[in-house]
C-alpha cells in the first residue's frame, strides 16, 4: 500500500511538470556549485527543468521556457576535451511532450517511430527542426556548447534543441566564438572545477511564426575553484551586435535583475565571490 501510495505522489509530481513539488534538477545537481542553481528571478510562467541526459548518462543542466520554446540557461561543467564538433541529428526532449517517455534526448523520428506521434506533436512543448530553417541572419546558438565538453557522448549531448537559441549570425562566429574558445581558456588557467552557467534574455521577436523567441542578451558566468579560493567572472552580449561586454558576477546578476524584471537575480551559491 505504501508503495502504491509513493507511485501515486511520483507519478503526480510528474503530471505537474513546472509545480513546485518537483525538486528542480533533483537528478542533476552536480553541474552547480554546491548543488544550487540559479534563484528563481530566472524562472519564466512555464518552465521545465531538464536534466539533459544521452546513451543513459547526464552530461547538463537546462532551464526550458515551454512558451518561448527557447532555454532560460544551460549550467555544465568547463571539461572541453579532444574531438571534433561531431555532425550529429539535431535531438529534442521526449520528456517534454510526455513525462512517461524515454528520459533520453532522441530524434524527431524515432520519438515519431516509436510512439506514433507527429513532429507537430512534438512541436506543442518545444522547438523543431522546422523552427529552425530558412533562418536570416541566425544561427542555431548554443547555450552548452560542444567544444566545452569532453567525450563523444557529451559533444553530441549539447546538439538538442532544448539546448539552442536563435543566436545573431556574426556574433556566434565572431565575438562570443572568441569568448568560448580563447577567453575561457585563459580564465580557467588553475582552475581545478570550473562550473558554468549560460543564458538568453527572451526579446521581442520571433521565428517560425511566432513560436521561437529570438533573445535579446546571450549571457554566461562562470565560478572557478583554485586550491581553497574561488573567483568568478561574466560576460553579456545584445543579440544582434558583434561586441561582448565583461562584466563581474555582481555586475551581470544586476542587468540579468533589471533585464528579466523578476526579481534578485542570483547566479551561484554564495561561496563564488
Amino acid at each position: 500500500m505504501l508503495g502504491l501510495l509513493l507511485l501515486q505522489v511520483l507519478a503526480s509530481c510528474l503530471w505537474l511538470g513546472h509545480s513546485e513539488v518537483v525538486t528542480p534538477f533533483a537528478s542533476c545537481p552536480q553541474f552547480f556549485y554546491e548543488g544550487i542553481p540559479p534563484n528563481n528571478a530566472l524562472n519564466p510562467k512555464n518552465p521545465a527543468w531538464i536534466c539533459q541526459r544521452f546513451n543513459n548518462s547526464y552530461h547538463y543542466a537546462t532551464l526550458y521556457d515551454r512558451d518561448r520554446r527557447i532555454p532560460v540557461y544551460s549550467a555544465y561543467k568547463y571539461q572541453p576535451g579532444s574531438g571534433k564538433r561531431p555532425d550529429v541529428p539535431w535531438f529534442v526532449e521526449p520528456q517534454l511532450i510526455n513525462p512517461t517517455y524515454s528520459k533520453d534526448i532522441d530524434t524527431e523520428m524515432s520519438i515519431s517511430n516509436r510512439y506514433n506521434i507527429t513532429p507537430q506533436q512534438i512541436g506543442q512543448s518545444q522547438a523543431i527542426n522546422q523552427d529552425y530553417k530558412k533562418l536570416q541572419d541566425l544561427d542555431r546558438g548554443h547555450l552548452s556548447p560542444s567544444g566545452h565538453q569532453s567525450g563523444n557522448n557529451s559533444k553530441m549531448a549539447t546538439f538538442t534543441l532544448t539546448n539552442i537559441v536563435p543566436q545573431n549570425s556574426i556574433l556566434n562566429k565572431g565575438q562570443w566564438k572568441d569568448y568560448e574558445n580563447q577567453t575561457m581558456a585563459q580564465n580557467t588557467k588553475g582552475c581545478k572545477t570550473t562550473y558554468v552557467i549560460t543564458g538568453a534574455v527572451p526579446g521581442n521577436k520571433y521565428i517560425s511564426n511566432n513560436r521561437v523567441n529570438v533573445p535579446s542578451h546571450i549571457w554566461s558566468a562562470a565560478c572557478c575553484q583554485i586550491n581553497t579560493t574561488m573567483k568568478t567572472w561574466a560576460v553579456i552580449a545584445e543579440n544582434n551586435m558583434n561586441k561582448v561586454q565583461n562584466l563581474t558576477r555582481a555586475q551581470l546578476e544586476a542587468n540579468l535583475t533589471q533585464l528579466y524584471g523578476r526579481g534578485q537575480v542570483s547566479l551561484f551559491h554564495s561561496a563564488c565571490p
